[in-house]
């Protein structure tokens, strides 16, 4: 399904710079390494970052994070969040993540932060959100919500965009 973008426009080298440093310093990983081209744009209320015509990062309170297609392309090692199988379905529905649910979790994440959530038998990002609470809360199972859930598989940006 083609995707309308507007306001398409691309980034100048200087602002793909700031992005790669800012990513960098958020994930630990240069995700825009390389040539590569990045453009803004917007799909209907999202504005999206496009690297090399990949949706791969969106605009979240000023800030870039990754989509789930960015996700599964660049495959960052930080800010995880592994829930058990039996809460995926909760998940893919929108649910926020609870930390009964947690079988493991970056220890570096911080109230705040940026995670992505991923199913503990494939490891395939499901979700995205934001901490509730610091990584070593998750992983030790403090009880109540852990991760306030943004993005998911099936929620209207999927839509739009698969």
């Amino acid at each position: 399904m083609a995707v309308k973008i507007k306001n398409r426009h691309r980034l100048k080298e200087r602002e793909v710079k700031e992005l790669s440093t800012e990513l960098q310093t958020r994930f630990g990983d240069d995700f825009l390494s390389g040539k590569v081209t990045v453009d803004i744009g917007s799909v209907e209320e999202f504005i999206v970052l496009l690297v090399d015509d990949s949706m791969d990062f969106m605009m979240q309170n000023n800030k870039a994070v990754f989509t789930l297609q960015g996700l599964l392309k660049h495959q960052p090692k930080a800010k995880y969040v592994v829930i058990d199988m039996g809460a995926v379905g909760f998940i893919t529905k929108g649910a926020d993540v609870m930390a009964p649910g947690i079988s493991d979790a970056d220890p570096l994440i911080l109230k705040d932060d940026f995670v992505w959530i991923c199913d503990e038998k494939y490891r395939k990002p499901l979700a995205t959100g934001i901490a509730l609470m610091n990584g070593e809360e998750m992983r030790t199972k403090k009880p109540g919500k852990a991760v306030k859930t943004l993005q998911y598989v099936g929620d209207r940006f999927w839509m739009l965009t698969h």
